[in-house]
């Protein structure tokens, strides 16, 4: 296997779950940290024309957006599989990811963890209680979503992990730093046992952040 490099800042729930994806399949990589400040460079703007993260190079190819990397290396090595067998099972998975990218994070982790994690503890603001109780029905509804699919599977389409179940997991675990994520967890039937579940998983623990990239990560 060719080098892979991931560009990303440590602590990201973007890039972890690249770092997850690549761990499951036992693939060597090299992760090329990023500091926030960094993102707007020329540089990594050759990589990422948005300025976001992760960006991905692999053998002369290079792409960026967290599912495309995921999916690329799906299709680079199928075995361990992160995608379902039935029709049914990978709709679902797609459905879950789509919940996560337009419903939960922009509309529901992003406005809180900025008013309780980056502002006050990064920026010296404090937080926007408006905007936490504007963005907590979003949140809600996502964790109901989301439990009702999981139901009582051991993962979201099945016995086995997913995409979908990758990309969850980062977000939750970084969302858990805030009071109200950790709440909106709790208050579920059968998300507090996956999240354990996902957290054991050696993939997941060899991507834990120090503390401090978590909080960094989030203003990024």
């Amino acid at each position: 296997m060719s080098d892979i490099k991931v560009y990303g800042i440590p602590g990201s729930p973007f890039l972890r779950s690249v770092e997850i994806a690549l761990r499951e399949k036992d693939l060597p990589y090299e992760l090329c940290a990023m500091a926030p400040q960094e993102t707007k460079q020329p540089e990594h703007l050759a990589r990422h024309p948005f300025g976001r993260i992760p960006a991905f190079e692999h053998d002369g190819f290079t792409i960026y957006e967290t599912q495309a990397i995921i999916r690329y290396l799906e299709d680079l090595l199928p075995a361990p599989s992160l995608v379902p067998e039935s029709a049914e099972a990978r709709a679902r998975m797609n459905q879950v990811i789509g919940i996560i990218e337009w419903y939960f994070f922009p509309k529901a982790a992003a406005p809180i963890a900025f008013n309780r994690i980056i502002g006050p503890r990064l920026l010296g603001l404090p937080s926007d209680e408006a905007a936490i109780a504007e963005a907590m029905p979003m949140a809600r509804t996502c964790f109901e979503v989301i439990d009702g699919i999981l139901g009582a599977k051991p993962y979201l389409t099945g016995d086995s992990v997913s995409i979908a179940d990758i990309m969850l997991a980062a977000q939750l675990d970084l969302f858990s730093e805030c009071a109200e994520g950790r709440e909106l967890i709790e208050g579920t039937s059968n998300l507090p046992a996956w999240l354990k579940r996902m957290k054991a998983r050696p993939s997941f623990a060899a991507t834990e952040p120090p503390q401090f990239l978590k909080e960094t990560a989030l203003a990024a």
